[in-house]
């Protein structure tokens, strides 16, 4: 079953923070759809929670040095 959530994400300030997020949590099994919207610092996630968690999705935006506010 797919899920879609919205996560704020703060530190986002450019095209190269766009593709950053979207390529390191596409690249995640089971993400179906990301979409980042930097207007309102947002990122919307369609995935498959029994292939992986939001606890996943949110570490690997951390990972690119950006903060995950839920």
């Amino acid at each position: 079953m797919t899920e879609t959530t919205t996560l704020n994400v703060t530190g986002m300030t450019c095209g190269h923070c766009v593709k950053a997020v979207e390529e390191s949590v596409g690249k995640l099994v089971g993400v179906n759809k990301v979409k980042v919207n930097l207007e309102s610092s947002s990122v919307e996630i369609d995935y498959q929670g029994k292939k992986v968690n939001l606890g996943q999705i949110t570490d690997t935006i951390e990972d690119q040095g950006f903060d995950v506010q839920q």
